[in-house]
């Protein structure tokens, strides 16, 4: 029988292995899989060998606080995965865990084919990473057509997929009367699937709920958790007298929730990417240390946070970063363009845009399971 180690480093990571994998059981039930992963890979009954949240840190400084941790994981993962034998170790996104467990790997054994989703972001900040990783990587898959000038130069066989987040989904249609009251308009927000994250950011959102039901009551604020953060997020809920926000972390209610918003305030990443395919308006927040951010600042090539902006060379989404990620600048945001229904048409104008140009043609999960069973059977 066939194995495949897939190896993920955060929730989001896990998120997307799992729909890569479900594809892959269907196409070839004759593999066997074991996981550094999160409950997306566990319902589809792939087995961790250790809990995800222990390498979900933020930030330079968190790093650096806890590397010696973070080693041992990585030399744990290493001999786990040299016991199993895999035929293909799969590893997705966290760069700074994943590649270097597969860089060690590889050195090992070099039989084992290592496939990355979710290429490092090179057009963004160390760029010379390209060339290390072409000694470790046999193929690497892409969520952005203009990534592939930079893995083409090192002649590392590269594959565009495309991005899963902005596929259409055929999730069943599922009613929100028991969550929240018809007469309520939802803001979606999004604090992180990181617990270092959401304990950045869940106490201003939770700050900016208050000053938004000072003015109006008629909204309901949804948190889109992920099972690891979910019980965290509403325990912090229950210290305040707050009582029009719920939590939700099931996936196809996520989507539903999402798609009946009029607003949504995220966290910087990929998620921007899922919340302008559903053609909701939205702001992006985000807030590191000084040290953090400083170091970020020295390192990184471009102007935006949000993928959409950088894309576009300028601020279609509006970012509210660092000093400006405070509950007053998010509250005088969100109000404006809820007063200004001509901005958000804009907005999402120019999103529907960027996303039709970068697209693939067919399902990025489809595409990944069909490579992988490809270097399987070959």
């Amino acid at each position: 029988m066939k194995k495949i180690f897939v190896l993920t480093g955060e929730p989001s990571g896990d998120k997307l292995a799992s729909t890569i994998i479900s594809k892959l059981k269907i196409e070839n039930s004759e593999i066997e899989y074991l996981s550094v992963g999160g409950s997306n890979l566990k319902k589809i009954g792939i087995e961790s060998i250790f809990d995800l949240k222990d390498i979900t840190y933020l930030g330079f400084t968190s790093v650096l606080l806890n590397i010696f941790k973070i080693r041992n994981k990585i030399n744990t993962t290493v001999d786990e995965i040299l016991r199993f034998n895999p035929d293909i170790l799969f590893s997705v996104d966290s760069p700074d865990f994943t590649l270097r467990v597969a860089e060690k790997v590889k050195k090992i054994n070099n039989n084992i084919k290592t496939i990355h989703y979710v290429a490092p972001q090179v057009w963004v900040w160390r760029k010379n990473r390209v060339k290390r990783i072409k000694k470790f990587i046999d193929h690497m898959l892409l969520l952005f057509n203009f990534e592939k000038k930079y893995f083409d130069q090192e002649n590392i066989k590269n594959t565009f997929v495309g991005h899963p987040l902005i596929e259409k989904k055929d999730n069943a249609k599922i009613t929100l009367d028991n969550l929240i009251s018809k007469d309520k308009k939802i803001i979606s927000l999004f604090p992180g699937s990181r617990k270092s994250e959401t304990n950045v950011l869940l106490p201003i959102l939770l700050d900016f709920i208050k000053l938004m039901n000072k003015k109006n009551f008629n909204y309901s604020f949804v948190f889109h958790a992920t099972d690891e953060n979910r019980e965290f997020i509403i325990n912090k809920i229950k210290n305040t007298i707050l009582d029009n926000i719920d939590v939700v972390s099931d996936e196809n209610m996520k989507d539903q929730v999402l798609s009946n918003s009029i607003f949504a305030v995220s966290k910087s990443g990929t998620i921007s990417l899922q919340i302008s395919s559903a053609n909701i308006p939205s702001i992006i927040i985000y807030k590191l240390s000084f040290i953090n951010f400083m170091i970020f600042k020295l390192l990184v090539n471009v102007k935006f946070a949000n993928i959409i902006n950088i894309i576009n060379n300028k601020e279609v989404i509006p970012e509210l970063l660092q000093k400006e990620c405070n509950a007053e600048e998010i509250y005088k945001t969100v109000t404006y363009f809820l007063k200004n229904p001509e901005l958000i048409e804009k907005q999402l104008i120019d999103c529907k845009k960027t996303l039709e140009g970068i697209k693939s043609k067919s399902s990025s999960s489809s595409e990944a399971a069909l490579i992988l069973n490809n270097y399987l059977v070959s």
